[in-house]
């Protein structure tokens, strides 16, 4: 009538072990690739910010100093250039652009926006691309205000 002592069991086997670890790999094998494309679109979206903030400070310099300031790209060196006056002034920042990082301007020719001292702008429009990710950063003429937004 009465039942033999209940073998109790501790710890886990071989193979629930190997099973385990089996699908922790899987599961770090499929989330590497995808923490590398994250970590790149925040690496763009951080540049398209400098960018913008560039062209932002340029037309707050423009209304402050009652004086012109030019923002010219350089795509072919990866620089971007604030300048006093226009295009061909004295420099006033400079800072470089990563080699990854493809900036186009809208027409083509147009790498200049010029802001005026009243807030206005030239207006100008980017396209700032690394890989398959696309920005365009737009200079809007009658206002001046410069807004980014992905593609």
């Amino acid at each position: 009538m009465g039942r033999g002592p209940v073998a109790q069991t501790r710890g886990f086997t071989l193979l629930e072990l190997i099973v385990t670890m089996a699908i922790v790999a899987v599961v770090v094998g499929l989330t590497i690739p995808a923490v590398g494309r994250f970590t790149e679109g925040i690496r763009v979206r951080a540049e398209v910010a400098g960018f913008s903030a560039l062209l932002r400070h340029a037309r707050e310099r423009a209304i402050v100093s009652q004086k012109p300031q030019a923002v010219v790209v350089d795509a072919a060196a990866h620089r971007i250039s604030v300048r006093a006056g226009g295009p061909d002034g004295e420099v006033r920042e400079t800072r470089a652009l990563p080699e990854r990082l493809t900036v186009e301007a809208t027409p083509p020719p147009a790498l200049t926006v010029r802001f005026e001292p009243q807030g206005g702008s030239s207006g100008g429009d980017f396209r700032l691309a690394s890989g398959a990710i696309t920005y365009r950063v737009t200079v809007d003429a009658l206002t001046g205000r410069v807004r980014s937004s992905r593609q």
